[in-house]
């Protein structure tokens, strides 16, 4: 691979999540160098959220071209896979999921473990901590000047947008921003289950146990450590903690509240609301246009959130890693950056043009009083 104007590309990747460490991952296997910005201070500076599944048909096809599939399988938790759809009212089990034996689909793995594999897999000094990005200047077709917020300045030749729902790459190739879809998670953590919460513990099971009513809907998903992380699914304004008089760190009154909206829910299931551990975390689920694309630019492209948006329904991080493998084989495989992002976005767009419609109002479907596989949402 060549660029129009050096021997050797400055490649640029904005944001060390999943999508961004795999496309640096995969880019060093094949002899390019690549540097990744993240604006957060260094890789332990916040909880990195919860479990996540990584599908056979994306997210896993990804980690065997990084070389890292058989690590994953050892750190990743098949039994995660099981589900249980319960009835609001009654707490009954309807649609139950049990894996069986050998069943690798979609094994469970918890953010921060996923994000220490793809670190560790990295030439050491890849990821600039602390640079978080402010604009992205230069002319269409580059070369791009990155600048950060602490003044610091650095050229690319490619700048990889891989920061997420927010995206500051995405503002150089796109006006579109994200729209609230009316939907809310309230996240909810309970910990040390097997001792402090044994009902909670046996309710969820090895993997997630969902429940709704049609306007209301709560989700639990079993992390490692013996923790449970649940979303309490919501549709309601975008500021309905603000509405209610109450901030996010209103915690008891938060609790009363929620407690009072599924008065009539199962007090087997109420136990969700009732008996968790600290603080909630407000997550107003957002989308971006459908479907969303841009102009083509040799010198900016997009991938994951960044690109396509979508409610967290199980998709976001496999196709994120899907799109980062692909890009870096791209780049690995033609003649200039250009004919690789040309490539590259010529399978991209519309793949995730195809999932935006398909999820296009979801987040609605978290609130389905229906027996059937729930949709499992991202571990946010």
């Amino acid at each position: 691979m060549t660029s129009p104007t050096t021997s050797t590309p400055r490649i640029a990747v904005v944001g060390a999540g999943p999508g961004g460490l795999t496309c640096a991952r995969v880019l060093q296997r094949h002899g390019i160098a690549v540097t990744v910005y993240d604006h957060e201070a260094g890789p332990d500076a916040r909880d990195q959220g919860g479990t996540l599944d990584l599908h056979e048909d994306n997210g896993q096809i990804a980690l065997r071209e990084a070389g890292l599939l058989d690590d994953f399988l050892r750190l990743s938790r098949p039994e995660g896979q099981e589900m249980r759809q319960m009835d609001a009212k009654t707490g009954a089990i309807g649609f139950h999921h049990v894996p069986g034996d050998g069943e690798r689909f979609k094994p469970e793995i918890d953010r921060g473990l996923l994000r220490g594999l793809l670190l560790d897999s990295l030439a050491p000094g890849t990821v600039r901590w602390g640079h978080t990005l402010r604009s992205v200047e230069g002319p269409a077709g580059g070369p791009r000047l990155l600048r950060f917020a602490d003044g610091t300045a650095v050229g690319a030749d490619l700048v990889v947008g891989a920061d997420g729902a927010w995206s500051r790459v995405r503002r150089a190739v796109s006006p579109a921003t994200p729209r609230y879809t009316g939907v809310a998670f309230l996240e909810a953590w309970f910990h040390d289950v097997g001792e402090r919460h044994p009902e909670v513990a046996a309710l969820v099971g090895p993997g997630s146990a969902a429940a709704a009513d049609g306007e209301r809907g709560l989700f639990a998903q079993r992390n490692g450590g013996d923790h449970i992380r649940v979303y309490v699914v919501q549709r309601v304004p975008a500021d309905w903690i603000a509405a209610a008089g109450l901030t996010v760190r209103d915690t008891d009154a938060l609790r009363a509240l929620l407690l009072d909206r599924f008065r009539d829910w199962s007090p087997r299931l109420r136990r969700l609301l009732s008996d968790n551990d600290g603080p909630y975390v407000d997550r107003p689920l957002h989308a971006l246009p459908v479907p969303h694309a841009w102009e083509h630019d040799p010198s900016v492209t997009l991938l994951g959130d960044a690109a396509h948006l979508m409610p967290p329904l199980g998709v976001g991080v496999n196709l994120a890693m899907l799109d980062a493998c692909e890009l870096a084989l791209a780049l690995a495989h033609h003649d200039t950056v250009g004919d690789a992002v040309r490539a590259y976005e010529k399978t991209m767009l519309p793949r995730s043009a195809d999932m935006q419609r398909l999820l296009d109002g979801a987040a609605e479907g978290l609130l389905s009083d229906e027996q059937h596989e729930p949709h499992e949402p991202d571990g946010l």
